[in-house]
């Protein structure tokens, strides 16, 4: 089993008391705003092993009957139809999936505010689209000089043109989608709304990176700078804080840089601000529930080459920036990590070149590598799927778990009926026709019963895979990485 460095009940428990402290600081309401991602947060049980992927939501689960969701989603994103780069979907899509998620665990979801809101005709349309499925939907505007001009900001004609959002419970949670979704702002503009009605409400934010009572060098918050390449994020010493307690904390430029001026529309709202800096503003209990150091060193560096590893695909794609790759180069070489540290990458390429064609690697948590190749039959992923569910179920190797007799009529079903050109079969094919053999064939089922062992594993491609099989892995709980080349020279690659 992976080395476990982090006390993922204490951080539950930790952060949810910190959260109702926050809350009887303010009164009468709290609107938190939520970074990064409130479920399926892969990055930080990547980085924090033991960190569980719903641990935000199961804090929230703690607040149910204190806490209601608000998904704040930015127009122009809409317009554009920005895409999350994890599940590959567009952020109106998202919204929808995030309601159904909050609402399928029992959270109460509120309404939807549309930000930076200027009459775009698709985020026109999504609101009416929303408004047809019964939700409450709310605007907000962009306003002239955000962030400088405070004056207007904070004023009938800044955020007292935005939609008041009504709501209904002592804690309210603003998430969206991604970032720049107008989260702050949308918390900002209720605080104006809500003291003019004289309530007492107030503001934090829920952080998990960077962490701001661990070095700034240290490898977990070195890999939030990779995983924000795309963003230009700094971690930077907080200031503000030094200055107020003579204590380092970590944070990063953007909240610094804002700081000042969220203090001062604060103090213009409420009279006085209550914090002296931005790490004031957050809410973060991850670094107090470090368990093992060297665990979660050992993990975070991990990350930072498997972030290396997507930015450079992406530059292969025309999805990304060469820039994105020299940051985390140079991130790398703070830290004195290289690519060769990624075993499973050396040995699916030393697997390409003896075979000459598209190879794939799985290392195993006692450090063995199984690798696959490409066949007739079988992709290299699929073979190396085929491969480790052997190993790990103590089959012998010369067992065929699929037989050609099992995978020829797939084969010809997929390019003689529904036109594919690769007659080889991807990997959710194979575990599909695995699965079919388990019903009759104990081998294959004892191979399909070694599937859940999978997760958390790392694999490397000597190719960029097809998004099905990417997206195969990704279930599977494979952190998978890919050399930023394609298997054909062909300018299409579905």
């Amino acid at each position: 089993m992976a080395k476990i460095g982090f006390d993922n009940a204490e951080y539950v428990r930790l952060q949810s008391q910190n959260i109702r402290d926050r809350i009887a600081m303010f009164g009468d309401k709290l609107y938190m705003e939520f970074g990064g991602k409130l479920f399926d947060d892969y990055h930080a049980s990547r980085v924090l092993p033991g960190f569980e992927p719903d641990s935000k939501v199961k804090m929230l689960l703690n607040l149910k009957e204190d806490a209601e969701i608000v998904i704040a989603i930015n127009a122009d994103a809409i317009e554009k139809n920005k895409r999350r780069g994890d599940l590959g979907i567009t952020y109106d899509l998202d919204t929808l999936r995030l309601i159904d998620a909050f609402r399928g665990i029992g959270l109460f979801v509120g309404s939807v505010v549309i930000t930076c809101y200027a009459g775009q005709p698709l985020a026109q349309a999504f609101e009416k689209r929303l408004i047809n499925l019964g939700i409450r939907v709310y605007r907000h505007y962009p306003i002239q000089d955000y962030p400088s001009n405070i004056p207007l900001i904070v004023s009938d004609e800044g955020f007292g043109k935005n939609d008041y959002i009504e709501t209904e419970r002592k804690l309210v949670v603003v998430t969206g989608p991604g970032p720049c979704s107008g989260k702050m702002a949308t918390c900002l503009s209720q605080l104006y709304h809500e003291h003019k009605r004289g309530i007492k409400a107030g503001y934090a934010k829920f952080e998990t990176f960077p962490i701001w009572n661990i070095p700034l060098k240290h490898p977990v918050n070195v890999a939030y700078e990779a995983a924000t390449a795309d963003l230009n994020d700094v971690n930077m010493i907080d200031p503000f804080h030094l200055e107020a307690y003579g204590e380092t904390a970590i944070n990063y430029n953007r909240d610094i840089e804002i700081f000042p001026v969220v203090n001062a529309m604060m103090e213009r709202i409420m009279g006085q601000s209550p914090y002296k800096s931005p790490t004031d503003m957050g809410v973060n209990m991850a670094g107090c529930a470090i368990c093992d150091d060297e665990a979660v060193r050992d993990a975070a560096n991990q990350e930072i080459i498997r972030r290396y590893y997507t930015a450079l695909g992406n530059v292969r794609q025309g999805m990304g920036e060469r820039s994105e790759v020299s940051k985390i180069e140079l991130l790398m070489n703070q830290l004195n990590i290289t690519a060769a540290d990624r075993p499973v990458a050396a040995a699916a390429v030393a697997k390409a070149e003896a075979t000459g064609a598209p190879a794939t690697a799985i290392q195993l948590e006692d450090g063995r590598i199984i690798t696959g190749k490409t066949s007739s039959l079988l992709g290299a992923s699929s073979s190396m799927l085929l491969n480790v569910l052997k190993v790990l179920g103590g089959i012998d190797d010369e067992v065929q778990l699929l037989s050609p007799t099992i995978i020829e009529p797939i084969q010809r079903m997929k390019t003689g009926v529904l036109g594919n050109h690769n007659p080889r079969l991807h990997t959710d094919e194979v575990l599909i026709a695995l699965s079919i053999c388990a019903a009759t064939d104990k081998t294959a089922k004892l191979a399909l019963e070694q599937v859940e062992k999978l997760k958390g594993l790392e694999a490397h491609s000597s190719v960029i895979l097809s998004r099905v099989d990417e997206q195969t892995f990704r279930k599977l709980g494979i952190n998978l990485t890919c050399e930023p080349r394609y298997q054909t020279k062909k300018l299409y690659h579905a």
